[in-house]
């Protein structure tokens, strides 16, 4: 509790301190969010829906390069699972993802350049072939918001608290358009703000550190709300004063062991009732 900036309890009717948990949380610990001064979302995932439109591009991009390999190598065909995605490329920036993935498999291929054909195999030409899967999937699919994330950020606002976007993704503005939340948040630090500035992507916490500068506020009165390993890693690494992890029951273990202080399935379970 000694890195938390803020109270973790509400002062009681006659002078005393009461713990303050809403019943519907998930989490152990009692804090009050709306103590800090700024909340930090990752969007995909934690605002959007947009996760599993991520997973569904990497596993088609990767699927096809793999089968494809064990065609013109005779090896073994080992599809890109849900396991992959979340130890290897969640969170991360895409061409990193790419570059983490293929070390697990062994596969060495060149960088390649930025703007490289998808259909080229590098690195750079496979994270682009996924941009260009995944960007078709977002005009089929369009965007969900999950439960309780308008609600958050409503009340958040409502209170005086500072609010922005931090995400790997280079699709975060035209993702938030999609969602109907275009213009909500004070900064968006995207992927294109962290190439363009040469900020180390998650599990780093330049991105992090980036939004509360500009947002000017210490990043220890500041809560990062993440559902990918790599990025409350980056939370913990920025000295954060809250990290709140967003998963099942079965995914709490992981993200606390990465640097989760509380974990929640669903961000309307922060609210007080």
């Amino acid at each position: 509790m000694d890195r938390h900036a803020g109270p973790v309890s509400r002062r009681r009717g006659d002078g005393g301190w009461r713990p303050w948990l809403p019943s519907r949380c998930t989490f152990r610990l009692a804090v009050s969010i709306f103590e800090y001064h700024a909340l930090l979302f990752d969007l995909d995932g934690v605002l959007t829906a947009t996760a599993t439109l991520h997973e569904d591009a990497w596993k088609s991009m990767f699927d096809e390069f793999l089968r494809a390999r064990s065609e013109e190598y005779g090896e073994p065909f080992v599809a890109f699972d849900s396991g992959d995605y979340f130890r290897f490329v969640d969170g991360k920036p895409r061409f990193d993802g790419v570059d983490s993935f293929l070390e697990s498999r062994g596969i060495e291929l060149p960088e390649g350049e930025i703007d490289a054909e998808p259909s080229t195999d590098s690195v750079t030409g496979l994270g682009n072939r996924k941009q260009q899967i995944f960007l078709h999937l977002l005009d089929t699919h369009g965007v969900d918001l999950l439960p309780g994330a308008v609600a958050l950020v409503s009340a958040a606002q409502a209170r005086g608290m500072r609010t922005a976007v931090v995400s790997s993704s280079a699709n975060a503005e035209r993702v938030l358009a999609a969602a109907g939340l275009a213009g909500t948040f004070e900064p968006v630090v995207d992927g294109l703000v962290a190439r363009r500035l040469g900020l180390a992507g998650k599990p780093a916490p330049d991105t992090f550190l980036e939004a509360a500068r500009l947002l000017e506020v210490a990043p220890e009165r500041a809560i990062v709300v993440e559902d990918a390993l790599a990025g409350v890693a980056a939370g913990k690494a920025g000295g954060f004063g809250l990290v709140i992890g967003i998963g099942p029951p079965e995914a709490a273990e992981n993200l606390r062991s990465h640097g989760a202080d509380l974990v929640v399935a669903d961000l309307g379970s922060l609210l007080p009732d």
